[in-house]
């Protein structure tokens, strides 16, 4: 079970001199103000608690962020240990959620798309374990963040529910300072774009700006490059399910495949990528449009999937309409559904220029991978392909 949230904490004020965590004794520092997590993330941690059956000490050790007036704790045995803001041992059970799992906290100076990737692809090498098999992932993404104050309350936190952190910050002085708390703390952390941004810049002989995406007095005009890709999308809505069979040839991809295999959300996440994209659904009765059979074969693409899947999705699409089996004739029924899948490879046979791409199981993004890596080998004449052969 993976559990995404967002949590909004207090953005202090103060202007930091330095970003370089050293401990600090705990008589020389102000007092700090508690703060108070989210109600879903106090719930995580009083399940974790009470799971435990450990009696939750208070950290009794505190460091400070040089120049930063936030009060950074240090466990006094390990970050594990440690009640979490604003959760005592004494919570009742009723208000626990069973959703428990380790947290990884993703921090980035800009919309945390990178972050929030990067981890979920790796987080696909854990499926064995992560869904219903004791090993549950709780990811919280913070974004947007450009004030070292937020960060280290942000960190701070992440300490006191034994999370992981993962930051792609741009500003050196941000992601040192990041660094050097988990590092206090004995946090486990990567940052993701620095070391790749620090081998271009070596590459490049250039230094980077340090300034996220949004920073003020970084512009992005638009360019042709966005407008090509705006009206990629506004061709592709027209075009979906058939529309306008005669303005195929100005697609730059046509999909074809029965009814559910994904078509019309393929079109929309290429379309989104600049390419004008048109789908024509193939139903056993319906002639297909000429026109699918004049355009250029290698622009043409093929979809087909597991009869088993394909009814099991009718009848969830069905069930979600509100409408009955007598309702859709045999739309989802079995016979129908393999005639037409039988139907439809027929049609791919008699056109073997067309791949025929395999979407069971496969992601929006992975079909979308394959028909991109066809698509422009085909474009350059590769003579090796760089993609396998199944697909």
């Amino acid at each position: 079970m993976i559990v995404c949230s967002t949590l909004n904490l207090p953005n202090l004020r103060s202007t930091p001199s330095s970003v370089n965590p050293e401990p600090t004794e705990p008589d020389s520092l102000p007092q700090a103000r508690k703060l108070k997590g989210s109600p879903q993330l106090n719930r995580w941690s009083r399940a974790r608690a009470i799971r435990s059956g450990r009696k939750l000490d208070r950290p009794g050790q505190r460091a400070l962020v040089a120049g930063v007036n936030t009060q950074l704790q240090r466990p006094s045995e390990s970050y594990n240990s440690v009640e979490p803001f604003g959760v005592t041992a004494s919570d009742s059970d009723d208000d626990v959620e069973l959703r428990l799992g380790k947290s990884i906290y993703l921090v980035s100076d800009g919309t945390g798309w990178t972050a929030e990737h990067s981890v979920n692809a790796a987080l696909g090498q854990f499926e064995h374990c992560l869904v219903d098999r004791g090993c549950p992932v709780n990811t919280h993404l913070f974004s947007g963040i450009d004030d070292v104050e937020h960060l280290m309350e942000i960190v701070k936190q992440a300490a006191k529910e034994g999370a992981m952190l993962v930051y792609t910050l741009a500003d050196p002085s941000m992601a040192e300072a990041v660094k050097q708390a988990c590092k206090l703390w004995g946090m486990p952390s990567i940052d993701i774009v620095g070391p790749l941004t620090e081998a271009i810049a070596s590459h490049l002989g250039v230094s980077p700006s340090g300034l996220p995406r949004g920073a003020p007095g970084r512009s992005f005009p638009l360019t042709d490059e966005y407008f090509n890709r705006i009206e990629a999308i506004e061709f592709t809505i027209k075009h979906d399910d058939g529309a306008l069979p005669q303005n195929l040839h100005k697609a730059d991809i046509v999909l074809a495949g029965v009814s559910r295999t994904g078509k019309t959300p393929l079109s929309i996440y290429l379309a989104q990528k600049g390419y004008k994209v048109a789908n024509v659904p193939i139903v056993m009765g319906v002639e297909l449009p000429q026109t699918l059979f004049q355009v250029d074969p290698e622009s043409v693409f093929g979809l087909t999937i597991n009869p088993v899947v394909l009814q099991t999705i009718r009848r969830a699409r069905a069930k979600s309409l509100g409408l009955s089996d007598e309702g859709w004739s045999n739309y989802s029924e079995m016979d129908h559904v393999r005639e037409e899948l039988e139907f439809a490879r027929r049609m791919f046979a008699q056109n073997p220029v067309w791949p025929v791409i395999e979407v069971t199981g496969k992601a929006i993004e992975e079909t979308a991978a394959v028909v991109l890596r066809l698509y422009h080998d085909r474009k350059k004449k590769c003579s090796i392909p760089g993609i396998s052969k199944r697909y």
